[in-house]
């Protein structure tokens, strides 16, 4: 266990058990619940005063993980307050969350330590999983080329058992569900619901368009309690519908009334591009969402030039990304929204999570064919989990490929020389080195798309030009913001830079 997940531990895992055995009792008794909130934050900045005091060389990014520590709790406080639970989903999320993930109690922490064991590195914590491509939608740009004229899934048997191999091997209790569009699942007569009812110990998260998700379905969710939506958009009406279609904006806010009104929690999934960040991330934006129509969660995917339609063009600026950095951390600390940017907020998770990273966070990507690749926007695939099963093999074979491991060692080395974490990524902020491991252990690109990048000389130079650009930007961020010399007597989250020079420069 890494410094970063005993620091969490220590931060929550007092409080946790307290949390599952209240339950309900939570949102009929306000008083209780504020007493909870402020011994969780009274522990949050002890433990942040232990880190000065230990002198830690990057007290910049204790302060993200205060700070986000800080937005997940007002969060789940507002949640409570305005009512967006059902009992159901308390009792089931606190419980997983709260004795799973926190107080590893049961067979999952037993799966886990097995796991250290043998291999001596920590296991992944979640998995993402498209077990269909079907969708109903024909979205440009998509990272995943789906359509409603396809009928590559997963078979429920295969889906069913990587889920319970991630339980039983590593002591996973988190799965994110992508696609296609999830909620077109079929596989032998069931669907993902199904599937959610039949893992009740887990706690699902799918990223969907919406328009598919009705009464029936509605009412199912609040009846299982354990499967939270996370609505795609791409901004305002005008700019979803002109991706999504006309009326899916419309039809977004309709869904999201229904399950507020069931007691069901959702969040939102924003992709970034050149043309929208301004307005995704804007105080307006965030504000309608959060306070009017009772968003607890988001989370921000910066373009990838990967999928239908590929434009390197489409990719938030450098400078655009920065401003991104800067806009996103101000909601989280000034507002306390739940808001997560994969690229922009590697400071919270200790750099990439890709491969099964061993930082504690890690994971691995699974698509409907069975490929099995780091991360979903890095579509290179060495194995896949159908050939796999059918050679005897489990999920530990598969966290064991060459490849993988060459990703997870590119990471450890990163962190060992101190590199920059405001671009962790491999694939979009470190593109030579990582073309430099898919030549060596060859990968199978998952699409003709991933073939073609690979083959294209302008597409490796777009790369690692926007590499070249947005370290120039970051760096001097990352070496004055974050590893500024600690002071142990100071526990206050630092105010953030001001970046408009940088920009200004470029």
């Amino acid at each position: 266990m890494n410094d970063s997940t005993q620091g969490l531990n220590a931060t929550f895992g007092p409080i946790a058990n307290l949390l599952a055995q209240s339950g309900p009792q939570l949102i009929q008794n306000r008083p209780l619940r504020k007493m909870i909130v402020k011994r969780l934050k009274r522990q949050l900045f002890e433990d942040l005063k232990k880190k000065r005091e230990d002198n830690n060389n990057k007290p910049g990014v204790d302060d993200d993980k205060a700070a986000f520590g800080l937005s997940i709790i007002d969060t789940l406080d507002r949640a409570l307050e305005g009512r967006y639970f059902s009992d159901k989903a308390i009792h089931t999320i606190f419980n997983i969350v709260g004795k799973d993930l926190f107080l590893k109690q049961g067979e999952n922490m037993r799966a886990a330590d097995r796991f250290r064991t043998d291999t001596g590195n920590n296991p992944p914590t979640f998995l993402v999983i498209s077990p269909g491509k079907a969708c109903n939608l024909q979205c440009t740009g998509c990272y995943a080329n789906a359509g409603i004229m396809t009928n590559e899934k997963l078979s429920w048997e295969t889906f069913d058992r990587i889920i319970t191999e991630a339980k039983t091997l590593w002591g996973v209790r988190f799965f994110v569900i992508s696609g296609g569009e999830p909620m077109a699942y079929r596989s032998d007569g069931k669907d993902l619901l199904d599937m959610a009812e039949k893992h009740n110990d887990c706690l699902f998260m799918m990223y969907t368009n919406g328009t598919l998700i009705n009464e029936k379905a509605i009412e199912r969710l609040a009846q299982i309690g354990n499967l939270t939506p996370a609505f795609s958009l791409e901004g305002w009406r005008e700019r979803t519908d002109a991706r999504r279609g006309k009326g899916v904006f419309d039809k977004v806010l309709a869904g999201m009334d229904a399950l507020r009104k069931a007691g069901v929690p959702y969040g939102m999934s924003l992709t970034a591009t050149c043309d929208n960040t301004e307005e995704i991330l804007s105080d307006e934006f965030m504000d309608y969402f959060y306070k009017e129509q009772g968003v607890i969660y988001s989370w921000i995917f910066h373009y990838m030039p990967i999928g239908r339609s590929v434009s390197l063009n489409l990719m938030p600026t450098p400078q655009q990304r920065l401003w991104m950095w800067h806009q996103s951390w101000k909601l989280i600390r000034e507002k306390s929204y739940f808001l997560a940017d994969f690229w922009n907020h590697g400071t919270v998770c200790d750099g990439c999570l890709s491969a099964g990273s061993d930082t504690g966070g890690g994971y691995f990507y699974i698509d409907w064919n069975g490929k099995v690749s780091p991360c979903v926007f890095m579509p290179y695939s060495p194995i896949n989990i159908n050939d796999a099963y059918r050679d005897g093999k489990t999920l530990n074979e598969v966290w064991q490929d060459p490849f993988f491991a060459s990703l997870r060692n590119w990471q450890k080395s990163y962190k060992q020389k101190d590199g920059n974490w405001l671009m962790p990524c491999p694939i979009r902020d470190h593109h030579a080195d990582l073309r430099k491991m898919i030549a060596e252990y060859e990968p199978e690109p998952s699409d003709e798309s991933a073939r073609e990048a690979l083959l294209d000389p302008d597409y490796a130079e777009g790369m690692d030009r926007y590499d070249q650009e947005y370290q120039s930007l970051s760096d001097l961020v990352w070496q004055l913001h974050y590893l500024r010399p600690s002071d142990p007597d100071d526990i206050q989250i630092k105010d953030l830079p001001d970046i408009s020079s940088l920009l200004e420069k470029k």
